[in-house]
């Protein structure tokens, strides 16, 4: 469990925290909500791993590139100024989430490891870090990769991951909150919910992490109006427990096996 997650945590709960509570879309959802130990796992725990398999893929990235970029390029793209940079990575590395946030809810395996993030349903800042390591780990090294091998300047990626980081909680957030007519360039609160809603015409909508826009030139977009919705979650049966819920993928692939060898269909349950 990564220790060092736990002061960033507390900052980010004094801010939203507060924010939920004076902008808040659902007045009545409580604090200290159900589950909300295990997203703190989430939160602890996965930081850990990530950074580790993250300073594998860097290294990875940064030796491939070497081989595959031209050299000049590097010096090229980090002394642009900072501020382009970072709209750069925004756009790049957006286009991979898009991208690999896509694949995981149209192939059946992939969408085991994604239901766990799905299967929130009550919403707020915490509920961000729910993701299964997978998950996680394929979407940042699609999104990621390009970034690395383009040479851009840690100053600038350092920059984007605070703005990403903070972006992912406020979509998450308990917040009464859209963008007016910037909804169609920018990911709003709304938005995302609707990403998150269990209702049948919100299926596989608004897959961008940051750029709406994304989503509406692929047609992915779907936020009608003001309407917010009733309800989020999953069908599927997804466990409780964090340990239930890292193995859940992998159980339901051994069981749909088990299945097919004696010609049993997959139970829903």
């Amino acid at each position: 469990m990564d220790i060092f997650a736990l002061k960033p945590l507390i900052i980010c709960a004094l801010i939203f925290v507060p924010l939920e509570r004076l902008l808040a879309l659902h007045p009545q959802q409580k604090i200290l909500r159900k589950s909300l130990g295990i997203d703190v796992i989430y939160a602890l725990l996965n930081s850990f791993i990530l950074k580790v398999v993250m300073i594998l893929v860097a290294a990875s990235a940064a030796s491939l590139a070497g081989l595959l970029v031209p050299e000049r390029l590097g010096p090229i793209v980090s002394g642009q100024a900072t501020w382009l940079q970072i709209v750069e990575i925004i756009i790049i590395a957006d286009l991979g989430v898009y991208a690999a946030h896509r694949a995981f809810h149209a192939i059946p395996a992939l969408w085991k490891f994604h239901a766990i993030h799905h299967s929130i349903d009550e919403l707020d800042w915490l509920a961000t870090f729910r993701a299964h390591p997978v998950d996680q780990i394929i979407t940042k090294s699609v999104s990621l990769l390009p970034i690395l091998f383009l040479g851009f300047s840690t100053e600038a990626i350092a920059i984007y991951f605070l703005i990403y980081t903070g972006h992912a909680l406020l979509l998450h957030a308990n917040v009464r909150m859209n963008f007016g007519p910037l909804k169609w360039l920018i990911a709003s609160p709304q938005f995302h919910r609707w990403h998150h809603a269990d209702h049948r015409e919100a299926y596989d909508k608004n897959f961008a992490s940051q750029l709406s826009i994304i989503d509406a030139l692929l047609g992915t977009f779907h936020v009608p109006g003001s309407a917010l919705p009733e309800k989020y979650g999953v069908d599927e049966p997804v466990p409780t427990s964090y340990l239930g819920q890292i193995g859940y993928p992998f159980l339901r692939r051994n069981q749909e096996r088990a299945n097919a060898a004696v010609g049993t269909p997959a139970s829903d349950a």
